[in-house]
Parts: C-alpha cells; structure tokens; sequence
C-alpha cells in the first residue's frame, strides 16, 4: 500500500469544475436536501415530549440517514459526470435497513473509543468514515465489510481527512454561530431560572424562541449552499484515492441510475 499526500487545494478547485457542470444544479439540491432536514426538526421540535415525540423524533433520524445518503449518490453521480435528479434524494430507501444498522453500529464503536478518552474517538470516527460511502456504492455489501474496507483505506490518510475537516471549519463556524449564540443564551437564562428564581424568557428580540431556531436553520441552510457539494465532494476524491492505493474496493463498479430510477447493484451484489 502506498500513501499519497493528496492536494487539498486542487481536490477543491477539481469539485468546483465538476460542480459547475453538473447537470442538475448543486445549489438546487443542497437548497432541497437542506429544506427536507429543515422540515424534519420542525417536526421533531413541535411533537412535543412523551411516545409521540420519541417516536417522531427516531423517524426523523432514521429520514435523516435516507437524504444523507441520497445527497453523497448526488455527488457521486456528478464525479462521474452523470445525471442524478432530485429524487436522488430518495434512493437511500432501497438499501435503508443496511443503512440504519451501519449508523448503529458505527456509533456504537467510536462510543467505545471515546470511553476511553476523546482522541481515540475521534481517531475511530475517521477509521470508519469511509464505511458508508462504501455502502452507498456497493449495497450489496454487509455492514461490517464496509467497516472492515474502510479501516483498511483510511491506513495512513487519518491526518489527511482530519486537516480536511480542519480547512471546512471557517464555513461550519459560520453556519452553526447564530445557533450557538441562541443556546448560549438559553443555557444562562435557564440557569438564571434555577439559581435565582428569574423567570427564563420566551422570546429574545421580541421573537418567540421556535422563531428564532427556525431562522438560525434557515441561516445555516443559506451559507451550506456555498460550501456543503464541493466539501463532499472533495471527501469523495479522498475516498477515490484511498480505494486506489490501498486497492481495497477500487475494483467494484460504482452503481449507477437505471432508467426507472434508483440504484442498481454492481453485478453478483444484490
């Protein structure tokens, strides 16, 4: 096996080519992908405590996976210079049992890392990253084969992706800081209330609390718009490369749309 020390900065330049050619428009899908997620919080947020909101809450999770899924096709579909539609979206629900117990299972391990300490977590969270989008290119395969071939191709390009998400984190600092500032301001009222007896507000601004999580949502939707499809993609070109030098599942044909919609399976996979 041989390390590559990848070009990050020509990997973004080569995504913002591709993206720009794209055929179905990357804003216009992330705007979709984001709204769905949008739509799905809302719904978690507003049904309210107990088994109804437990249960809305788990449902919106597992959807979740589904877009998250169908938003990476998108992008692999457009490495390839193919055509994927909206629907896209969708196409995670012909594989999404596999697709939950991969979630699970992934969650379940860096868990146990991170009992140990927070950087043997972290380290476990980029062994397995690759696992899903060689799920969502074989779903033939099961869910600890993914996690095996992912283990194997992140061998030596650990660091690599960690200093990918590090070149990101302007852009997600910048989504997520309306959020934050809001949280921060609940969390001191909350605790002003179970000091000090001081009622916590309702509203901040004159907006009521539900508004303004809707409208922080809506910020990070617009500033993903200009980062999210060239981010994935890029962490796509790091998977094609690790596939290529470890030799571990660059072999397999990627699936590709057939002409009723929805994913094929590489032949002998499913």
């Amino acid at each position: 096996m041989t390390i590559e020390t990848i070009d990050r900065q020509k990997c973004k330049w080569e995504a913002a080519e591709l993206l720009q050619s794209a055929q179905v428009s990357p804003k216009g899908m992330t705007a979709l992908y984001m709204l769905l997620w949008l739509g799905l919080g809302l719904i978690s947020s507003l049904s309210g405590e107990g088994f109804l909101g437990i249960f809305v809450s788990i449902l919106a999770s597992l959807l979740l996976y589904v877009l998250s899924a169908g938003f990476v096709l998108y992008c692999m579909a457009v490495r390839r210079g193919e055509r994927a539609e909206y629907l896209t979206l969708f196409d995670g629900f012909s594989f999404v049992g596999k697709l939950i117990m991969l979630n699970i299972v992934t969650g379940f391990f860096v868990f146990l890392w991170l009992m140990l300490f927070i950087v043997p977590g972290i380290i476990a969270a980029y062994r397995y990253s690759f696992a899903r989008y060689n799920l969502y290119e074989n779903p033939g395969i099961g869910v600890m084969e993914a996690l095996e071939m992912s283990k194997r191709q992140t061998d030596g390009y650990k660091l690599q992706l960690f200093v990918l998400d590090l070149s990101y984190a302007g852009w997600n600092l910048l989504a997520l800081f309306p959020t934050v500032c809001l949280n921060q301001m609940m969390v001191r009222d909350l605790t002003a209330e179970l000091v000090y007896g001081i009622p916590a507000p309702a509203a901040y601004f004159g907006i009521p609390i539900l508004g303004l999580s809707l409208l922080c949502s809506v910020w990070r939707l617009l500033v993903s718009l200009f980062y999210y499809p060239n981010c994935m993609c890029v962490q796509l070109a790091y998977f094609e490369t690790a596939k290529r030098t470890s030799g571990v599942g660059a072999g397999v044909e990627p699936p590709r749309r057939s002409d009723w919609g929805g994913w094929n399976a590489p032949d002998g996979l499913g």
